[in-house]
């Protein structure tokens, strides 16, 4: 496969998951088979080692962390050494200067992003996709504007490669410190009405004929607070029946900022109203039941509705992935889809 730095994400599929990183490849298939995802593009692995060669970064981070394991480091006691070599490390890559070339390109896709959407400077997410499994180790960034603002945070995620937790991770894993196989998607933002997951099967009781839906208004890092307890519904995949429907009392979420985004008060009439309408509820369980039959194993999904749009259009799938689940005991399920929003949106 001739591998470029940056690709459109309708051009990528399943086969492009060393190229791009998983969560990339996986929003190129699901554009295949005709979910709806946002408009975006994705930097390539190839695009971060140009990056980092180009630059001289490679040599730079190598040296930083020979200096500081030559003499020995212990990984679990000494975590003040490892956040310094972390700091210098991000620090390094963030005040890198982008290539010509590869600023050029990523201008290129963004001007082109913005004539697809016609929405000048439209607000992009800046999310990692790793190539390799490193859960919840690299960052994303949301709302997003303009060419300059894309470049600076696609070098933050790059240099969210070096985290502490993920330094350790590498020489834990005896990896070499300069191998960072992570593509990046930069994908538009919604307007989020609401947002959340689905998973196609009830994970602590391996129920493959029932799916779990959960969401909060707003952006999906609500949940990453800790404030808000979701709205969960259980639906039977058999004869789509919504069994189980528990609507919290939402008290915030996370909407657009000035820049980034900020967390707001839930307006008071919407506390105790669920995020989704039986419509949308149902929806996103047909599709998910769609996208498990095409994959051939339970999934677990990202979908965000737009308030722009009316339903069904309003619906849009911004992660899918293989679903985790084991049998235990019977009432973790909420516990389980939380914790897994929590790595989700903290990517």
């Amino acid at each position: 496969m001739d591998m470029k730095e940056i690709y459109w994400l309708d051009e990528l599929s399943k086969d492009y998951r060393e190229v791009v990183g998983n969560k990339c490849a996986n929003l190129g298939e699901l554009i295949k088979i005709g979910l709806r995802v946002p408009y975006g593009f994705a930097l390539s692995v190839k695009a971060y080692e140009t990056f980092m060669e180009q630059s001289g970064l490679k040599e730079k981070v190598d040296h930083i962390v020979e200096k500081e394991t030559k003499a020995g480091l212990d990984v679990d006691k000494e975590i003040d050494r490892m956040i310094k070599m972390s700091a210098t490390i991000r620090e390094a890559i963030e005040e890198c200067e982008m290539p010509p070339d590869m600023a050029r390109q990523i201008g290129e896709f963004y001007t082109g992003l913005q004539k697809k959407v016609g929405i000048p400077d439209v607000a992009c997410a800046v999310r990692s996709s790793g190539a390799v499994s490193m859960p919840g180790q690299m960052e994303t960034y949301l709302n997003i504007s303009g060419e300059s603002e894309i470049i600076r945070n696609v070098k933050k995620v790059w240099a969210s490669a070096y985290t502490t937790r993920a330094i350790v991770f590498r020489l834990k894993s005896n990896m070499p410190m300069s191998y960072a196989p992570i593509g990046i998607a930069v994908i538009m933002m919604i307007e989020a009405n609401s947002a959340g997951v689905t998973l196609t099967v009830l994970p602590s009781a391996g129920d493959l004929d029932r799916t779990i839906v959960e969401g909060n208004f707003g952006l999906g890092e609500s949940v990453v607070s800790g404030d808000i307890t979701p709205d969960s519904f259980i639906i039977n995949k058999i004869d789509m029946a919504i069994e189980s429907r528990s609507v919290a009392e939402k008290t915030k979420m996370v909407v657009f900022g000035e820049t980034g985004t900020i967390i707001v008060e839930i307006p008071e009439t919407l506390k105790k109203t669920p995020c989704l309408d039986d419509n949308e509820i149902l929806e996103i369980v047909r599709i998910g039941k769609e996208v498990e039959k095409y994959f051939g194993f339970p999934q677990d999904m990202e979908w965000v509705t737009d308030k722009r749009f009316s339903f069904p259009e309003n619906i849009f799938w911004v992660q899918a992935r293989a679903a985790k689940y084991t049998k235990k005991e019977a009432g973790k399920d909420e516990a389980y889809v939380a914790d897994l929003m929590l790595q989700l949106f903290r990517k």
